[in-house]
């Protein structure tokens, strides 16, 4: 077996040697020259060769099984699904197979090679010689450039605690951005940090190349592999820094995160200088076939120390995961719950691929998941980060400032109503984009090939346009809505009519301006898409002027609104009556008005049923009282009562809605039964009808101190008279008394017990 790796070696130490080939072709040639050592070099090739085609046609069993089910004229893409994915299956199991089969023979050619013949058990000693002193040469490198670079991360190690005490400082608004900075200048020194360690190692390699004649080719793998492993630990440092927490990308706890931090960048570790050191060495002076084994091997190990880590946190992930979807709302909830029960399947697939992948094309596999995972990394936490930020930026209400607050007093509040449906979107689209370019970092399809063609680039500047023509369309109502509110917004301290009108207009315009707006956005939309408006349009103008003829009311409607607002004639809160209604109003529209009576009842009234407006409450109202008296009193005294109750109520809690002294009409009728006189009282607007309430309680107080009667309805029983005059006698029962009082003819009356 050692004639069969000093075969295979032979190539690359001529390389390494340079000129010095020489002596190792010539080595080679006195082996196949000498009969003894060729004989003993065939017989280990067809051994070989004689375990790698049992391997082989074991592992094809499978294969030939699945062809032999397949009929012959299919296509390989016409096969189905399950087929090909056991065709797959089976050629990962015979790579495997294949494999460590090698690698046990390779391993029992070694052990068998200690008794082979005297010139081979010599040539096996130089050999091992050889690479115990690469061995050497390789371990001085090592332990050099870790020893240089974990001093370079102590000496760095108080500019990463003034990173991380910046970062925590300031307010809450900007903590994302001053974090993202802070972990930028954290990260530049980390790398300079990589480099300089790679520098120096680049060095001291330098020298045992030139002192010792250290084979540079194992010194640069190893140089390669610390370059690109320390470079992803420093990235996983960005993400999960343990030991400052300002510097810490992901919000986690120190403890998850030193726990993620070591399990990650101990699979990297693992994996970077097994892959990147360990198997190319093997390749180069073993045997292809055995580094291929070796890698095999290193990422089965990888697989189940991943596995076991998933499996052990997946409690504990899925609790958390569950507490933050129980604090979040909408589809995040969701996304958070489902998020939380799959996780750790996620987790396994991926594993398993990464496994897989390797397994059947180890050449090219590394590479190519490495740099998926990388580029779907940095898609993700780009996309987070863009995510956090703008949320913390304009997630949470804006304030602006008090000038602009006076003279758009609506803008503060519209603008929080609509950041969070914009920052809506925005996440939207940040998650569709991480996803497109995910599958494409992981060659689910080619983004640039698709961008290249027609069809791709006009999708692609559709949306850009649509998104555009959206946010034009929210900047022109915000904008105009804005300039209404400035231009129709009364001064402060502007009576109530004022106030109420402007609220009233303002409801007008801006339901006027949004149907406007969404019509003429909607119509460029559908333009942009290619989507023939003209037709649209033809039809909405053939529909309007149907609309026209067959809904008169409509337009009626619509016309009276107009110009009942143009006149000011009701604003929101004037109690009015308009058609039949009568109450409060509620609701100005461009076609109705909405009444509250006092019963509750809601009543909408379309304007082309007003015939007249009647406005209770504008600039001031009038209580207007009639109170009668009985004839037998005087006027004068029933004024001078009259004028005593109303300086009580001025006095009152309504004092200041009197706007006027009292006016004493005077006497407006002789009725029936009383002496009418008029009072009338003026009033804030509105409050009239309190007023006049308040007011008759106190000329009931009045009237019955000085004993002024208030005239009310009185019956006189009439028992008849007969011819003579004599009115007949009457037998009138007194309640609460036994007496029967009998009236005779002559008027005179006598009592009886009963």
């Amino acid at each position: 077996m050692s004639l069969v790796m000093l075969l295979v070696a032979a190539p690359s130490f001529a390389q390494e040697a340079g000129a010095e080939s020489d002596p190792a072709y010539g080595t080679l040639a006195d082996l196949i020259e000498d009969e003894s050592s060729r004989n003993a070099l065939i017989e280990e090739l067809r051994a070989l060769q004689a375990a790698r085609a049992n391997v082989e046609e074991d592992s094809a069993v499978p294969a030939e099984r699945i062809a032999a089910e397949s009929p012959s004229d299919q296509q390989p893409e016409e096969v189905s699904f399950a087929r090909r994915m056991a065709a797959t299956t089976g050629n990962l199991a015979a790579n495997m197979g294949d494999q460590f089969a090698a690698l046990g023979a390779a391993l029992g050619g070694l052990v068998g090679a200690g008794q082979a013949q005297a010139d081979e058990a010599v040539a096996a000693e130089v050999n091992l010689q050889e690479v115990g002193a690469a061995a050497v040469n390789l371990a001085i490198l090592v332990i050099a450039t870790f020893v240089v670079f974990f001093v370079l991360r102590a000496i760095a190690s108080p500019a990463f605690r003034s990173f991380s005490a910046w970062a925590q400082r300031g307010s809450e608004k900007f903590a994302m951005l001053r974090t993202i900075v802070a972990v930028a200048v954290a990260a530049l020194v980390d790398v300079i940090v990589v480099a300089l360690a790679y520098v120096a190692g680049g060095f001291v390699s330098s020298l045992l190349v030139n002192e010792v004649n250290a084979d540079a080719t194992r010194l640069a793998l190893f140089l390669n592999a610390f370059l690109v492993v320390e470079l992803v630990k420093a990235a996983l440092r960005m993400m999960f820094s343990s030991g400052y927490e300002g510097l810490r990308l992901i919000p986690v706890g120190a403890g998850q995160a030193r726990y993620a931090n070591r399990f990650l960048a101990n699979l990297t570790g693992f994996i970077g200088y097994g892959m990147l050191v360990l198997v190319p060495i093997l390749n180069f002076h073993m045997s292809p076939v055995l580094g291929t084994a070796v890698g095999t091997l290193v990422m089965l190990l990888a697989l189940l120390y991943a596995v076991a880590v998933i499996l052990k946190k997946r409690t504990v992930i899925r609790d958390r995961l569950l507490d933050k979807a129980e604090a979040t709302t909408g589809p995040g909830r969701l996304a958070l719950g489902v998020s939380a029960r799959l996780w750790h399947l996620a987790a396994l697939a991926y594993a398993l691929m990464v496994f897989a992948v390797t397994v059947i094309n180890p050449e090219t596999a590394l590479p190519y998941v490495a740099m998926a995972t990388l580029e779907t990394l940095i898609y993700v936490g780009v996309g987070l980060l863009v995510s956090v930020v703008l949320t913390q930026l304009i997630g949470k209400e804006i304030q602006l400032s008090d000038r602009v607050n006076e003279k758009l007093p609506r803008l503060q509040a519209r603008v929080n109503t609509y950041v969070p449906t914009g920052l809506k979107v925005i996440r939207a689209l940040i998650l569709a984009l991480v996803v497109i370019l995910s599958l494409d970092a992981w060659e689910v399809y080619d983004l640039a090939a698709w961008y290249a063609t027609a069809a791709g680039a006009q999708t692609v500047g559709v949306v850009i346009h649509i998104l555009v023509i959206l946010a034009v369309a929210a900047a022109i109502w915000i904008g105009i809505a804005s300039l209404l509110e400035h231009k129709l917004t009364p001064a402060e301290g502007a009576d109530p009519a004022t106030v109420a009108r402007a609220n009233t207009l303002m409801g007008l315009f801006h339901t006027t301006l949004a149907i406007a707006i969404i019509i003429m956005t909607l119509m460029i939309v559908l333009a942009e898409i290619g989507i023939n408006i003209g037709p649209l349009i033809a039809g909405a103008g053939v529909l309007g002027l149907a609309i026209g003829f067959g809904a008169q009311k409509l337009v009626q409607d619509v016309i009276t609104g107009v110009f009942i607002q143009l006149e000011n004639a009701m604003n929101t809160g004037d109690f009015v009556t308009a058609g039949s209604n009568s109450g409060t109003v509620e609701r100005v529209g461009i076609r109705s008005v909405a009444l509250r009576d006092l019963y509750g009842t809601y009543h909408i009234v379309p304007f082309s049923s007003v015939d007249a407006v009647s406005n209770f409450t504008r600039e001031y109202g009038n209580h207007v009282g009639e109170y009668g008296i009985g004839y037998r009193e005087s006027i004068d005294d029933a004024i001078v009562q009259l004028e005593a109750a109303f300086e009580e109520l001025k006095e009152g809690p309504h004092k200041d809605n009197i706007l006027a002294p009292m006016t004493v009409a005077g006497v407006t009728a002789l009725a029936d039964s009383s002496v009418n006189i008029r009072v009338v009282i003026k009033t804030t607007p509105g409050n009239q009808w309190a007023v006049g309430r308040a007011y008759n309680r106190l000329v009931k107080i009045y009237f019955d101190k000085a004993g002024i009667e208030i005239p009310f309805p009185h019956t006189t029983l009439y028992f008849g008279e007969d011819r003579d005059g004599n009115a007949p006698p009457a037998n009138v029962r007194m309640l609460g008394d036994e007496r029967v009082v009998d009236t005779q003819k002559d008027g005179t009356s006598s009592d009886r017990s009963e």
